[in-house]
């Protein structure tokens, strides 16, 4: 079609989308309470859960501190659960604490399978078990530790964060991986695309966890991100958020997030 712009069309979109979530009709809402199992891994510090499956290295400097959890697979969802926020309560155990309080974690790992054990005696994150490997600061907030395991009553709740999202750069001339941190709202990532101040919009692959990747050379252009909610479905733009003399191993911060 002549003079057709799928740019024009692309921004338009996205900014309906922006007008009703900023009307506060896409926001992010708790889910009803469901019923998993918790275990803790690591040391009282968390310094050994540092990493993990999503990619957001240290925890500490990232800003997701020790209130972290490893999923299983079955709510892991390939790596499209990072960032998810969870209420965790310890119930029907002696080992809970009196008045059962509740812990908010953040999901920044995969408990993986053990299929050497039991699903019932060991094998506590194999599927489709609904499971929660939380950092032993968290796990201590909820239940005595000796306990090892405990039944839990859990929800997806709300990210709360201060400040906007923010990318760390992975990558070369031809290849840019950005590892997504901060998220707000669902906390969730269903799909990303990249343009350059002298390119088009730029689809990016899901890599892994919290990671997306374009295959283009995005080298001296100042960078502008969509990011689109997995759980609500939601869209924003970060615009500008890498300046042009952007560079591998730095973290840029947008003024956006969702909520």
């Amino acid at each position: 079609m002549a003079g057709f712009s799928w740019s024009l069309l692309f921004t338009a979109l996205t900014m309906i989308a922006n007008a009703k979530y900023a009307a506060g009709l896409a926001s992010f809402q708790p889910t009803l309470w469901s019923f998993a199992y918790a275990t803790f891994y690591g040391d009282g510090t968390a310094s050994n859960d540092m990493g993990g499956a999503c990619g957001y290295g240290n925890l500490y400097t990232n800003g997701y501190g020790t209130d972290t959890a490893a999923l299983s697979s079955t709510l892991f969802k390939n790596g499209f659960a990072c960032g998810t926020c969870y209420q965790i309560r310890c119930i029907g155990s002696k080992a809970c604490y009196r008045g059962y309080p509740i812990a908010t974690v953040t999901a920044t790992n995969l408990c993986p399978p053990n299929w050497s054990k039991d699903s019932n005696n060991g094998g506590w994150c194999n599927p489709p078990r609904t499971h929660f490997d939380m950092s032993k600061p968290a796990f201590m907030k909820i239940a005595y530790w000796k306990a090892g395991i405990v039944p839990v009553m859990y929800r997806r709740v709300p990210c709360v964060k201060k400040s906007g999202i923010r990318f760390t750069f992975q990558g070369n001339g031809y290849w840019l991986l950005a590892y997504v941190m901060n998220v707000g709202g669902g906390g969730d990532i269903a799909g990303m695309w990249v343009r350059g101040s002298r390119s088009g919009w730029i689809r990016m692959s899901h890599n892994w966890g919290a990671s997306y990747q374009a295959f283009a050379s995005l080298g001296g252009q100042s960078l502008s991100f969509l990011i689109t909610s997995y759980t609500t479905k939601q869209s924003i733009i970060a615009w500008n958020v890498a300046p042009s003399n952007w560079n591998v191993g730095l973290t840029y911060q947008a003024s956006v997030n969702f909520h």
